[in-house]
């Protein structure tokens, strides 16, 4: 299993460096598989992916998509509307079918599974999102790494017990910590190698807002997983479980540090 495990692990960060590096279309179709795929995987653990509601929620991730590509992006509180109508309208013709936690899980899926993926390539797309786009991984790997050894090392206080019981809050400000100092470190390199002039303060900020959702971001996925009794979401990534397993935190990370550069 660590076999596969490591091998995986280098199939994808390869994969992420050449998509992310290009940005562009590229980016954007990668993206869009991985929301698609990612909604798939939400749809089956709630257990509407052979419903028709399921269809408005794949349809909405492909407009979505469409919309980031013609640059539209102003045009995504009409997709919101129109997704909420078509599920509202199969909930009443189709009643008593459907249960009222049916559609809501459905209209979640949209927004958790297919929409929160798309700031990754979002925030490529900035003005110096070419360099701004690694605070996400920075913020949500870093974060995951720092928080494991700060646990080992320090950790006493559980800060979930029910949830995940390992978890401490030493860990969890270790990897705050940890995510915030990896930022300045990248920040300066960039500033010397590449002759740019990020600031230091505001990308250690950026990062450890970024920790603190992104551990976040993996316990509610823990939580959903739990809720519904399974182990992983899905069995794409060999030793990793499905997309929402290995990018349970990247999803959450990402709209964060979209608009904290924007701010």
């Amino acid at each position: 299993m660590f076999k596969i495990r490591l091998l995986s692990s280098i199939v994808l960060m390869i994969l992420m460096l050449f998509f992310v590096v290009s940005g562009g279309n590229l980016l954007l179709a990668a993206t869009a598989f991985l929301s698609l795929v990612a909604v798939m995987e939400y749809m089956r653990m709630v257990k509407i992916h052979k419903t028709s509601l399921a269809a408005p929620v794949y349809i909405s991730v492909v407009v979505l998509y469409v919309l980031l590509f013609l640059g539209k992006s102003e045009n995504l509180v009409p997709l919101f509307v129109f997704l909420l109508l078509a599920i509202m309208a199969l909930y009443v013709f189709a009643f008593p079918k459907y249960r009222v936690e049916q559609i809501v899980a459905a209209y979640f899926g949209f927004v958790y599974a297919g929409l929160l993926i798309s700031y990754v390539y979002q925030v490529r797309m900035l003005p110096g999102g070419a360099f701004s786009v690694w605070l996400i991984f920075i913020a949500a790997w870093g974060s995951d790494v720092f928080a494991y050894c700060a646990g080992m090392l320090f950790g006493k206080h559980k800060a979930f017990p029910v949830l995940s019981p390992k978890k401490t809050w030493e860990g969890c400000i270790g990897g705050v910590i940890g995510a915030a100092a990896v930022a300045v470190v990248y920040c300066l390199a960039m500033n010397y190698f590449f002759r740019q002039s990020f600031s230091l303060v505001q990308y250690a900020v950026v990062c450890a807002c970024g920790a603190v959702i992104s551990q976040i971001g993996d316990l509610a996925a823990s939580a959903m997983k739990r809720n519904n009794e399974i182990k992983d979401y899905g069995k794409l990534i060999p030793g990793h479980g499905g997309i929402l397993d290995r990018y349970d935190s990247v999803i959450f990370v990402a709209p964060i540090v979209y608009y904290l550069l924007q701010l």
